[in-house]
């Protein structure tokens, strides 16, 4: 799961997946990270660790981190939040079949549409409709690979 600061979307796509890996005793490792380094360390956004918790997710042992290149070999697929994360990832990745684990995560609920999972940070009242959007999108690629 991979945002712009991984402080917002992508905490709350780790979240939310793992809530739903747990309950069907899957064994998934799920992570997320950022393209930038602006919140390297740092909690996930108040207003996301709010939201979460109404939803009874926890989402508190979470600490912001960057990509990194490993990334690309460690998991087997790499979910990005919007557009600009989508082609910031396609850079980092080195080879043709690390670019081919990069999608966009709405991608699984309107295949092909690349719809952008917008950056609530700016915007107090766009955490409900970024989470629902990530629910859904989660649900889906537990529907595709579960």
């Amino acid at each position: 799961m991979v945002c712009l600061g991984n402080i917002c979307r992508s905490p709350l796509a780790e979240g939310i997946l793992k809530n739903k890996v747990e309950k069907k005793g899957l064994d998934w490792h799920i992570d997320s990270a950022g393209t930038g380094n602006w919140h390297i360390g740092h909690l996930p956004d108040p207003r996301s660790i709010e939201i979460a918790k109404t939803k009874n997710i926890d989402i508190t042992t979470q600490r912001a981190r960057q990509i990194r290149t490993a990334d690309f070999t460690d998991f087997d697929l790499i979910l990005a939040m919007d557009t600009s994360n989508y082609q910031d990832l396609l850079r980092l990745a080195k080879t043709e079949q690390a670019q081919a684990k990069v999608k966009m995560i709405m991608n699984f609920v309107y295949p092909n549409q690349n719809i952008n999972v917008p950056d609530p940070y700016w915007n107090d009242d766009g955490f409900t409709q970024v989470f629902d959007m990530l629910e859904q999108a989660c649900e889906a690629v537990l529907r595709q690979f579960a």
